[in-house]
């Protein structure tokens, strides 16, 4: 087991917990439906990101998914290294929140956790409006080989409502090339983009400042597991198995977005 897996802390998950349930359920008014689809053992959560900076995909499905199952059982979500870089690290590794690696992926579901993972990160959450309902995870396979590796069926997951809190015009990856930025991006922040987007009150932004996100309807949807060697066999190549689980999250977030009568109100 990995040093941040032991760092759990049990009581400070639930403070965190119950001061984000008004923020998910009052605001957001979120709904987290299928948590039954949830096996009981270890397994990989995959889900699409949405939010740009404001994300709160975590705490969304975290609200809920402690209130059915209780803190016998801790979620651990795969983080962005840059949130490990300051004083805020401890405080993330207490709450499930690890630096997303292969080795502490491996460590949280040896333990039996169930394992959130982004695979698209920031190229998913700054994906353009107009692109809102689409599942890309930019090229990254790397939860297929953590999933085979650590022997645990991948559980999908597929949220709406996150890209309606403000307007995504861009990506900006040709603006950070265009401004020479791609290369500092990537050693500094792992990454190569320079979103642009428009929202309350600042209107305009590019990164910063941050708008305040709109009070947008979030709903996700868990759907049932998937054995990877059942349906793949003792060897599955890992870009079949990443094919296959974005088109079964691809077709759930479309039946998603059939249902949704408004942008924001839902």
């Amino acid at each position: 087991m990995s040093a941040a897996v032991d760092k759990w802390d049990r009581r400070l998950t639930r403070y965190v917990v119950d001061l984000t349930r008004p923020v998910v359920k009052s605001y957001f008014r979120s709904e987290v439906l299928g948590l039954e689809h949830v096996p009981p053992g270890a397994a990989l959560m995959v889900a699409n990101h949405s939010g740009g900076l404001m994300t709160i995909d975590m705490s969304v499905i975290a609200v809920d998914y402690y209130r059915r199952f209780g803190y016998g059982r801790p979620l651990y979500a795969l983080g962005h290294d840059n949130l490990f870089h300051g004083p805020m690290a401890d405080f993330f590794e207490r709450t499930g929140v690890i630096r997303a690696t292969p080795e502490h992926a491996a460590g949280a579901l040896a333990a039996g956790g169930l394992v959130l993972v982004f695979p698209g990160g920031d190229y998913d959450a700054y994906r353009p409006t107009k692109q809102e309902y689409v599942i890309g995870f930019g090229g990254r396979t790397g939860y297929v080989t953590t999933a085979i590796q650590a022997g645990v069926p991948i559980v999908p997951a597929v949220s709406i409502g996150g890209q309606e809190n403000q307007f995504y015009l861009t990506r900006g990856r040709r603006l950070a090339r265009a401004l020479r930025l791609t290369a500092l991006e990537r050693n500094l922040f792992r990454t190569n983009i320079l979103p642009v987007t428009f929202g309350f009150p600042f209107g305009v932004s590019v990164v910063l400042p941050i708008n305040i996100p709109l009070p947008t309807k979030i709903i996700t949807q868990v759907l049932p597991p998937i054995d990877i060697v059942a349906e793949f066999g003792d060897k599955p190549d890992v870009k079949k198995v990443d094919a296959h689980i974005r088109a079964v999250m691809q077709h759930a977030l479309v039946a998603l977005a059939r249902k949704r009568r408004l942008p924001v109100l839902g």
